[in-house]
């Protein structure tokens, strides 16, 4: 399944979407690091390092012949409130749209877009919603990665496009055994670590700590949730998945040495795992700020990987009545990720990437 990645950033799609069985032969992604990376992990790729504009088309990629899956998770942030008080930026929402273009030009069996979940009340939305439809058969998702095997939660808007039948339901593990925090850091003593209270201590981080403390009782490690209040006062058990990550080094966890807290900062190679990354994927380009945006801006993996099992699902099983028909090119069972062995397979890619 020949795959073009859009907007790839560091490549978790296609991550996910190598692991079902898809070929990447393509991507671009306007940030030098986000091309790098996503060639690191895709040699055989045509990486561009480009800015999409409304007239960008197939010739981005030069002589690429034709794909049948095309991959796309367009600018986000103006959708969000990530920009505070600032003013949102309609051009970034619109390149959503610079989708229909590559989607005219290859005419791909398959689309998935996908985007943050207030996309939906864009004004922009309907319209992108209504030229798609025009001549793909669309279902509209939100899916949390803590469904699929992932120890984070996080909500997404996935738009799946078919264009000979309707896309099924993507639906994930459900079945309660979610992995936590505890399933992605590192044993204590692998990371250097500083004393909680200490007098360079921003007060709202020990008004946050000890809102913990107090709630769990000593000796219970739990992070410290920076950049943003809500309900839970601005810390987490490490009993339950990761909040979302966003593009910032927020999380902070509090262990206990000798009956004292002490405090360091999430490694980005916990980080990754956060989000479903597991053994073999290079992050080595830019800055530890470099990274950790890298993997705030990501799909998670195991995400992708279902949603593009589930999309081929009924070939898969014409395929199986008929073995001699070439009918979907994805050969593996549809069945992926039981959360026991999502587990056992995190805590086993512990060591694997770098820091």
């Amino acid at each position: 399944m020949r795959t073009l990645d859009l907007f790839c950033g560091g490549g978790g799609s296609s991550w996910g979407a190598r692991l079902a069985g898809a070929d990447i032969v393509g991507a671009v992604d306007a940030w030098d690091i986000a091309g790098l990376t996503f060639g690191d992990n895709f040699p055989d790729a045509h990486v561009v390092t480009s800015t999409l504009h409304p007239r960008s088309n197939r010739k981005v990629f030069g002589n690429l012949r034709s794909i049948d899956l095309l991959l796309a998770s367009p600018e986000c942030t103006n959708h969000t409130c990530a920009r505070g008080s600032r003013e949102h930026d309609e051009d970034s929402k619109r390149t959503a749209r610079f989708v229909l273009n590559f989607a005219r030009a290859f005419s791909p069996r398959w689309i998935v877009i996908e985007n943050v979940r207030q996309m939906r009340g864009w004004s922009g939305y309907p319209a992108l919603l209504s030229e798609i439809k025009k001549s793909y058969k669309v279902r509209v998702q939100v899916l949390d990665a803590a469904d699929f095997g992932v120890p984070q939660r996080r909500r997404r808007l996935f738009i799946t496009c078919d264009l000979e039948r309707d896309p099924a339901p993507v639906t994930g593990i459900r079945n309660g055994n979610q992995l936590s925090v505890r399933d992605f850091i590192d044993p204590p003593g692998t990371w250097n670590t500083k004393p909680l209270f200490r007098k360079k201590r921003a007060k709202p981080t020990l008004e946050r700590a000890r809102r913990a403390i107090a709630d769990l009782g000593e000796g219970v490690p739990f992070l410290i949730v920076y950049y943003g209040s809500d309900g839970a006062g601005g810390w987490q058990s490490l009993d339950r998945p990761l909040r979302t990550m966003t593009t910032l080094d927020r999380f902070g966890l509090v262990e206990w040495n000798d009956g004292a807290p002490t405090l360091r900062m999430l490694q980005v190679p916990e980080l990754a795992r956060a989000m479903g990354f597991g053994s073999g994927y290079r992050l080595e380009r830019g800055t530890r700020r470099d990274r950790i945006k890298l993997l705030g801006n990501a799909v998670c993996p195991p995400v992708m990987e279902h949603i593009v099992r589930t999309l081929c699902e009924e070939q898969l099983r014409e395929q199986v009545a008929a073995p001699n028909a070439d009918t979907c090119p994805i050969k593996r069972p549809l069945s992926v990720h039981p959360a026991p062995k999502a587990k056992d397979n995190l805590r086993e890619q512990r060591w694997q990437l770098p820091a």
